[in-house]
């Protein structure tokens, strides 16, 4: 099941996996021609392995695939449920790999009964940080595609640019937040803290171990300075000095940035990154050519370090000196049923997610799984106003992945994740230091939410 989204432009991808195999039809076209084009390269055949895998009952103690579905091995064949999605696409950022993977999520619960009989179709726009472009996309997806939810937007600007058109039409996202109303509004809940809480989390793990000075460096992309404000906030409460940067992305001088970190950092200070795996990368092998990574207490890194690509390609010299926070439950040396169903789900159909196993394949597996119990709870017609009400009704739901069970509501600003791990490479893998940790409430946003939604339970250990 494979599917093309170019590396840089305005195109859409329209995935649909449905009918007796699971059918994945990609088309490729610009936001204003027709949708129903089909590009050369694509197929409709079921992937290797698909059809015999979802209809296997699997052993006892295992997950398989067919466990994403209410009827195993039944493919959905129904009228197909519309959603959307936005995701950034472009030179030294891509989250394309969010919504990937709820498309994958949603081909396995297709292949295997649907949404009452319903396979879910899909549409994935991708933008470069226009906001007339990232405008355009939400048209087309509201008065071309008619979608009746959106979710698995993952996006540096599009919580700005679209969250008024959303609320006017009463959709309620279910995203990967990055801007500020991704956070601050009423119709926008993001299973992961984004860059601001995520970074809050980095340094104030950096905090716990004593260290003398924060540096805090991020790529120069639109809302650096509200990132910024939460790292600071708690620098501010530790009374620790921090030293703010920002990099032009993608790096074109690697060597120069990790001289400076260090030198701005000094040897009991430490270095916080907010970057993409790629980007980080860079920065963390030009420190290790240099020598660099002894010369400060601690270098530290918001979720997106979170993978074991990053881990793996740093190797064994970066073993306990790298600390990033894990706003989902690690995946290295986990093994309950929905970690374990990430995984076959990831293998089985995710051959679009680039990234492999790591946070942003988590969260659009969170994104979809919570998508699909909401869908589940609709009687009568998939409508936007009966799917976004079954989405904003969602209350203390298990998603497996989260320290916290994860609540939509009624509340003027969502926050819903608000608790994280920390990892640290260690030969290859992330492995985890620090279990289930709340986010200061130094920061003054963690404060309000937690005032309006109050502190959410605990997710049991085992799901």
């Amino acid at each position: 099941m494979r599917r093309h989204i170019p590396a840089v432009s305005a195109r859409r991808t329209i995935v649909l996996a449905a009918a007796a195999a699971i059918t994945l039809a990609a088309a490729a076209c610009s936001s204003s021609s027709s949708s129903s084009s089909t590009p050369s390269g694509s197929t409709s055949s079921t992937p290797a392995g698909a059809a015999s895998s979802a209809s296997s009952t699997p052993a006892a103690g295992t997950v398989g695939t067919s466990q994403c579905g209410t009827k195993p091995g039944v493919a959905a064949t129904g009228t197909p449920i519309p959603l959307g999605a936005i995701a950034t696409n472009q030179p030294g950022t891509s989250f394309t790999d969010i919504p990937n993977m709820a498309n994958a999520y949603f081909a396995c619960v297709n292949a295997n009964g649907g949404i009452n009989g319903h396979p879910i179709k899909l549409y994935i726009e991708t933008e470069q940080t226009n906001p007339a472009q990232i405008a355009a996309d939400a048209k087309q997806l509201v008065q071309t595609d008619h979608v009746v939810g959106i979710v698995g937007n993952t996006s540096i600007i599009e919580c700005s640019v679209n969250s008024s058109y959303w609320q006017k039409l009463g959709f309620y996202v279910i995203d990967s937040g990055i801007a500020p109303e991704c956070y601050s509004t009423s119709n926008s809940a993001a299973v992961n803290m984004g860059p601001r809480y995520s970074s809050d989390g980095a340094v104030q793990y950096a905090l716990s171990q004593h260290v003398s000075k924060i540096v805090f460096d991020q790529s120069n992309v639109p809302g650096t300075g509200y990132i910024a404000a939460g790292p600071a906030a708690l620098a501010k409460a530790a009374n620790t000095p921090i030293v703010q940067l920002t990099e032009n992305v993608p790096i074109s001088d690697a060597n120069s940035v990790a001289i400076k970190e260090v030198n701005d950092a000094g040897p009991n200070g430490a270095v916080i990154l907010n970057f993409t795996p790629p980007e980080a990368l860079i920065i963390l092998q030009a420190a290790q050519k240099l020598g660099l990574e002894d010369r400060v207490k601690l270098w530290g890194c918001s979720t997106p370090c979170n993978t074991d690509f990053l881990a793996q390609s740093l190797g064994p010299k970066w073993n306990s000196k790298l600390f990033v926070n894990a706003e989902l439950t690690p995946p290295d040396g986990t093994s309950t049923p929905s970690m374990n169903l990430y995984k076959a789900i990831l293998k089985q159909y995710g051959s679009s997610v680039q990234g492999g196993i790591g946070s942003f394949s988590q969260m659009g597996f969170t994104e979809a799984e919570i998508m699909v119990h909401a869908l589940e709870s609709v009687t009568g017609a998939y409508t936007v106003q009966s799917v976004n009400a079954a989405i904003k009704a969602v209350k203390d739901f298990n998603t497996g992945m989260l320290c916290q069970l994860w609540t939509y509501g009624s509340y003027p600003l969502h926050i819903p994740n608000n608790a994280d791990y920390t990892v640290t490479a260690n030969n290859g893998k992330m492995t985890t230091v620090q279990g289930c940790t709340p986010i200061s409430a130094a920061d003054p946003q963690i404060a309000q939410y937690r005032s309006v939604a109050g502190t959410a339970p605990n997710a049991p250990t085992s799901s």
